[in-house]
């Protein structure tokens, strides 16, 4: 029983985690049309930048997650601006530049750091005790910012003004400029929005596992997955395919050892895109 529920938590945290990123990622591609492959390296910094302020210079933990998301978020409206706008509409150059800003921060930090594995302290120490069950509240606490971070994005695109001028330019940027929404300050606020949720998962991340240069690689696949798992286009779609993603990846690992597990959990996600290839929630093209 105990290990069914440490199972259960796991995976609503990999899973909120991976939505989080994703969502951000699914964010860019749908209002401003780019696969911002440098999504993962933006994760990898935020963790970094939030063990600098809390390690290295002392400040309190919550602060440095805090700043570390306001620097993250002001360095995606710089993205925006110098990186992405110029090359609105071209979709080869927006790649160049992805793989550029990500061989900029990966080598960097990796300069920095070299390749030692670092860990951020713990936001919520001890362990909670239900009934004869024993949980880490440091997990709990993960998922509740993810879980919480995600409800208030689902309001913010559903139930807000911002949100429908973003569900406005997504759908039609023509028709969208036209009714006097300005696509620029509506990417801006998608990509400021992106890098800092990016940032969130990348400090709870560097806590619940730890931290490396090369980290957000793996992200970027997992948000690839869920995006191309969900159906692109599909908020439900991510949101069920982390679950999927995240249980797969939070189970696995209790039977099957090293990158034996990542292997097979691949394989898992390949075979279900065999039988549906537009994802859970998407829809057949023609």
């Amino acid at each position: 029983m105990e290990l069914a529920v440490i199972s259960l938590v796991n995976t609503l945290v990999l899973a909120s985690m991976y939505i989080l990123v994703a969502l951000g990622f699914a964010l860019l591609f749908s209002i401003m049309g780019i696969l911002n492959f440098a999504h993962g390296a933006v994760y990898m910094i935020g963790g970094y930048i939030c063990y600098g302020f809390a390690v290295q210079l002392g400040i309190n933990l919550w602060l440095s997650l805090l700043l570390a998301v306001l620097i993250v978020a002001s360095f995606g409206l710089f993205l925006e601006k110098f990186c992405f706008r110029p090359f609105s509409g071209n979709f080869d150059r927006t790649i160049v530049v992805c793989i550029g800003v990500i061989l900029i921060l990966e080598t960097t930090v990796n300069l920095l750091v070299g390749y030692n594995v670092w860990s951020i302290p713990e936001f919520a120490s001890g362990i909670i005790r239900i009934g004869a069950i024993h949980l880490s509240a440091e997990r709990l606490i993960t998922f509740i910012i993810g879980g919480a971070l995600l409800l208030i994005m689902v309001w913010v695109i559903n139930g807000t003004r911002t949100g429908q001028q973003m569900q406005a330019v997504s759908q039609d940027p023509e028709g969208a400029a036209l009714q006097g929404i300005s696509i620029h300050r509506v990417s801006a606020l998608a990509c400021f929005t992106a890098c800092g949720l990016a940032a969130v998962a990348g400090s709870l991340m560097g806590a619940y596992l730890s931290l490396t240069p090369f980290m957000g690689s793996q992200m970027l696949v997992k948000a690839l997955q869920l995006v191309i798992l969900g159906g692109l286009g599909s908020i439900g779609g991510i949101f069920f395919a982390g679950l999927v993603v995240g249980a797969i990846d939070a189970t696995l690992p209790l039977f099957i050892s090293g990158a034996a597990s990542q292997a097979i959990a691949f394989g898992i996600i390949v075979v279900l895109l065999l039988f549906r290839p537009q994802g859970f929630f998407g829809r057949k093209s023609g």
